[in-house]
């Protein structure tokens, strides 16, 4: 067997991390074909089969896990130890990947993006917003945001920009065809426009009021993923929508949207952004850290 460089593992190890030949190629900044070459001409100096894969997905094998286990535990040690060299620099260098939902990036991330980085001029942001929670370690991102009752136990979460309120909003012209909704449980039979996760179960919609907590099963003719294809659906008139309130204002100030169940929405403790515990914070997470509580500070 040849022998092999700790840099000729990159390839395997962003494929085993990822579980996919495309999002390690993004990744990596290569392309799929690229990485498919790479891992086999790895497997052909190894002379052993490390992935399966398949046209939609891809599996170790027994000799991939067994040298996945061994390695990238040693790769995410190295990978700390240049982190902490980077802690001694006056300046953060890097890029820094986090994970969140469409909304919540438009709502607490992107305002704090440009100030960020003209402050930090070495480090370069990515943000990948997608639903479906994942494994921020495994698929190479530094942190993710989400709600706290959505976050592993193993993480630190750090609170990130404020409280949160929700809004049922509807059209004039649906509430031409339907009845005002006054408490939660009216909702039960009339259309409304379903938030649906990514791993296929439906959002129950969530009050409160003096103490009195509801979960809400709502139903109706569309479903979504996305904040702002449920306000879009809510505008045509197809059902009500269950919406953060600051995306909706401006479309209730202008008449567009109707509110209703505004006493049984309260505010709700604000987005978190968390990160594995178990390893060195990167330099480019500390500054955003920092940076995003010192904006929090000045608006108080």
């Amino acid at each position: 067997m040849q022998r092999i460089a700790p840099g000729d593992l990159t390839v395997f190890l962003a494929i085993a991390r990822a579980g996919s030949f495309r999002e390690a190629a993004v990744a990596l900044g290569v392309t799929p074909s690229a990485l498919s070459h790479a891992l086999r001409a790895l497997e052909e100096r190894l002379d052993v089969r490390l992935i399966n894969r398949t046209t939609r997905s891809v599996a170790l094998t027994e000799a991939g896990q067994r040298l996945y286990d061994r390695v990238d535990p040693a790769f995410r040690d190295i990978d700390d130890a240049i982190e902490e060299l980077n802690t001694l620099r006056g300046t953060p260098i890097g890029t820094l990947r986090l994970n969140t939902a469409l909304a919540s990036a438009r709502l607490e991330l992107m305002p704090l993006l440009a100030g960020f980085l003209a402050a930090n001029p070495s480090v370069e942001v990515e943000i990948i917003a997608q639903t479906a929670l994942v494994d921020t370690v495994a698929q190479g991102y530094d942190a993710g945001v989400r709600f706290g009752e959505r976050i592993a136990a193993d993480m630190i979460a750090v609170p990130i920009g404020q409280r949160r309120r929700f809004a049922v909003v509807g059209s004039p012209a649906y509430f031409e065809r339907w009845p005002r909704p006054v408490h939660p449980r009216d909702l039960i039979g009339l259309p409304c426009i379903c938030y649906k996760f990514d791993r296929g179960d439906d959002y129950h919609w969530e009050f409160e009021r003096a103490g009195v907590e509801l979960e809400i099963a709502v139903d109706g003719p569309f479903a979504t993923n996305e904040h702002e294809l449920m306000l879009s659906a809510a505008l045509d008139g197809i059902g009500l929508a269950f919406v953060f309130e600051e995306m909706a204002a401006d479309l209730i100030a202008a008449g567009r949207l109707e509110r209703v169940l505004g006493d049984w929405c309260p505010y709700w403790p604000g987005l978190y952004l968390y990160y594995p515990s178990r390893r060195q914070m990167p330099g480019p997470l500390r500054a955003f850290i920092d940076y995003a509580r010192d904006r929090e500070r000045q608006a108080a």
